[in-house]
């Protein structure tokens, strides 16, 4: 998380940060990771946990809230009925779509509301993978997650410290620090294309392992001449030499 953090400039004194902390794995090795590193590092900076309650009764919201209280931290719990709404009749068509987009609304409010000027979430290596692919396969077009995206003309900066780490260690973190992560209770979990795509991964990765390093590593290896996009800026450049 160290290297991401310094590769990206991801973290800098004075920074004011909300994580997002859903009751997975990811997000709470990430609240754990970024705690632990302020004794460690020359810089200051705040935490503020946020959890946004979707309205499962999964029980999530008040097992983080003993978490948080028990940690001496400042937090948050948002209820709402988002996922309820998301995967209701009325929206059987992209639940998913409907629930990270209106989560994410309520993290920008909260993030102006607590004056923090960045909002930490907890995708890791594998989620920009098998976003990548996602977009290939059903958006028709190359592109991912970043590790630091600044939105609002710069007023909120998202980051995502764990963009080097794959899932499987963050795993092995969680239960071995005996953090209290557990399902969401959606009823979409395990439905979607890109529990597909991790299938898929898995299932290349199985016949050779470098597979998923290679995709991830191609993020930074792009050769737009070599693309088709290239191949259109070429062909513009050689018809503005012809006289």
């Amino acid at each position: 998380m160290g290297k991401a953090i310094h590769r990206y400039g991801l973290i800098q004194d004075g920074d004011r940060i909300l994580v997002g902390v859903s009751g997975g794995k990811d997000s709470l090795t990430l609240l754990r990771l970024l705690h632990e590193r302020r004794n460690r590092v020359p810089i200051d900076y705040e935490l503020i946990p946020v959890h946004i309650d979707l309205g499962f009764d999964a029980k999530r919201a008040e097992i983080l809230k003993d978490f948080f209280e028990a940690q001496d931290f400042p937090y948050h719990i948002e209820l709402t009925d988002i996922g309820r709404r998301a995967n209701s009749s009325e929206n059987r068509e992209n639940p998913c779509f409907l629930c990270s987009w209106e989560r994410r609304k309520r993290l920008f409010h909260l993030a102006h509301r607590f004056e923090c000027n960045k909002i930490a979430l907890g995708h890791h290596q594998d989620d920009i993978i098998e976003t990548l692919l996602l977009n290939i396969f059903y958006s028709a077009e190359i592109s991912t997650m970043h590790p630091l995206q600044t939105l609002f003309k710069g007023k909120i900066t998202l980051i995502r410290p764990l963009a080097l780490l794959e899932e499987k260690k963050i795993e092995r973190f969680a239960r071995e620090m005996g953090l209290p992560f557990g399902p969401s209770g959606c009823p979409s979990s395990g439905k979607t294309k890109r529990k597909e795509v991790k299938e898929l991964i898995e299932a290349l990765q199985k016949k050779n392992r470098r597979v998923k390093g290679n995709i991830f590593r191609s993020l930074s290896n792009v050769k737009l001449d070599y693309t088709l996009a290239g191949w259109r800026k070429s062909a513009e450049n050689i018809g503005d030499k012809i006289p």
